[in-house]
């Protein structure tokens, strides 16, 4: 849903557009698909995130072009073998247009990573060794991501390994997975709601 909001701040979809998709007979969904404005691939499916960013990093490489590729991934999306042999991949072309920022919260579904797989650790020595340049932050300070990103040497792909907790800020949230798959009621919104503001205020 982050997607919207972003696509709405630059423009892309304007906020009556924005309130039409939303309707039933609209067209935006949870998992924003190819059609929609500013969408470029279909999302949902663990595992086609890395390898559609590289090739995407890879065309924009040929096309001698500045642009760069983003790319979110999680914990889950990283037991998926597509994920790391498109992060083997992009350190073969050289992809140092290519970064990645992973939500890192030990949870993959409904288990935690650290209990349950836990060679998916050490996470920053693995994309080193694929030939990545990694850097550890808190994902939750905005201004450790940014500094952290535009610090980068720019001469390998870039992985920001963002340290995050899951739910954080609303009591009932916090290290609960089931929250990754539930949505609140309109009494639990509400106390999230309020709980948010006291924390970000």
């Amino acid at each position: 849903m982050t997607q919207y909001v972003l696509l709405e701040d630059i423009g892309i979809l304007d906020e009556e557009e924005l309130n039409r998709y939303c309707t039933p007979e609209g067209f935006l969904g949870a998992h924003p698909d190819r059609g929609n404005p500013g969408i470029e691939a279909s999302t949902g499916s663990l595992g086609h995130g890395m390898g559609m960013a590289v090739g995407m990093a890879y065309a924009e490489k040929l096309k001698q072009t500045e642009s760069k590729v983003f790319v979110v991934l999680s914990d889950g999306e990283l037991q998926e073998g597509s994920s790391w042999e498109g992060a083997m991949m992009a350190a073969n072309l050289n992809l140092d247009n290519l970064l990645i920022f992973i939500d890192l919260n030990d949870f993959g579904g409904m288990h935690r990573m650290s209990e349950y797989h836990q060679a998916f650790y050490p996470l920053k020595e693995k994309f080193e060794a694929f030939g990545w340049e990694a850097v550890i932050v808190n994902g939750h300070d905005a201004e450790s991501i940014y500094k952290a990103t535009c610090s980068r040497s720019g001469a390998k792909p870039f992985v920001l390994i963002c340290n995050t907790v899951k739910g954080r800020g609303v009591s009932y949230m916090e290290n609960v997975p089931i929250w990754h798959y539930r949505s609140p009621t309109k009494e639990e919104y509400l106390k999230a709601i309020n709980e948010l503001t006291e924390v970000f205020e």
